[in-house]
């Protein structure tokens, strides 16, 4: 594989994908997108976060699958998704082409799952009827900007990097060493398996999949969804892990505080990644939570 591959490429890097039986490529909102459907029963909407893809739910999906028809998909710009133009990276962007993708699919979720960023999506999709679920669930949900100056920061700082065709390289060229990619991971709070390093590292050597990412970051605005929170009328289940190092328990606080029907699950020991580390007891809690 080319350390400055454009894009994944599904018959390269896709060639042992997790789960990919259940994949397919389906053209919806002008953009090619992967997605994996699987299992049977009420649908769910999973959505990883930024800079991850379906291989972040590579153990949970085919759990939840025992009960539900999972449909998870590469967000835009991410694994193997196309990336689209103008603002489809930003949070209402994004909103609006999963919405063009389930009228594709033909599939109404019941309920809609987020990991980190992919929350702040879900809630966004309900807030602004793009789904019509009964429940959602926010796992380690990054539903809040960073706060003080790095909240202005590091957005510029992305939309730099994104601008910048050299600096996507450099992360490519960079995760290609041993150890980074795992060292950026405990970052997080989280140990992951090695097949889980493999598959992050696959794909952080794509610019095309980091320039998805950074230009995701670049045109975040969380702001917005604070401020409609209080307006939320689904039951949120927030689930929070003790140990996660990229978005602090607190920040499921203050979402619990805003959303009147919320529900705060903590989560002692886990990290950030905590559906990757321990996929069958997040599936409990994720199944627990659905059905109420």
């Amino acid at each position: 594989m080319s350390l400055l591959s454009v894009k994944p490429d599904w018959q390269r890097e896709g060639r042992d994908w997790p789960n990919r039986a259940s994949s397919r490529f389906v053209q919806a909102g002008g953009l090619t997108w992967h997605v994996q459907v699987m299992g049977e029963g009420p649908a769910v909407l999973l959505l990883h976060g930024a800079g991850a893809a379906t291989h972040s739910w590579r153990d949970f999906a085919p759990l939840l699958a025992r009960d539900f028809t999972v449909i998870a998909p590469d967000l835009p710009g991410h694994g193997f998704t196309g990336t689209p133009s103008g603002d489809g990276l930003s949070l209402p962007g994004m909103a609006a082409a999963l919405e063009a993708l389930l009228q594709t699919l033909q599939l109404k979720p019941a309920a809609a799952v987020g990991h980190s960023a992919g929350a702040a999506i879900a809630i966004r999709m309900q807030l602004d009827a793009r789904i019509d679920t009964r429940r959602l669930v926010s796992l380690n949900g990054a539903l809040q900007p960073f706060p003080g100056a790095a909240g202005r920061v590091f957005p510029a700082l992305a939309k730099l990097m994104f601008l910048n065709p050299l600096a996507n390289r450099l992360f490519a060229w960079r995760a290609a060493s041993p150890g980074a990619v795992s060292h950026l991971l405990e970052g997080t709070g989280s140990k992951i398996d090695p097949r889980g390093l493999e598959l992050y590292a696959r794909l952080f050597r794509s610019t095309g999949h980091i320039e998805g990412a950074l230009g995701m970051m670049a045109r975040w605005n969380l702001e917005p969804l604070l401020a409609d929170l209080p307006t939320l009328d689904r039951p949120l289940t927030l689930i929070s892990a003790a140990h996660d190092l990229a978005v602090p328990p607190s920040v499921a606080c203050t979402a619990h505080a805003l959303a009147p029907a919320s529900t705060l699950v903590a989560l002692p020991n886990l990290g950030h990644l905590a559906h990757e580390e321990d996929p069958g007891r997040l599936c409990d809690l994720v199944r627990q939570a659905i059905l109420g």
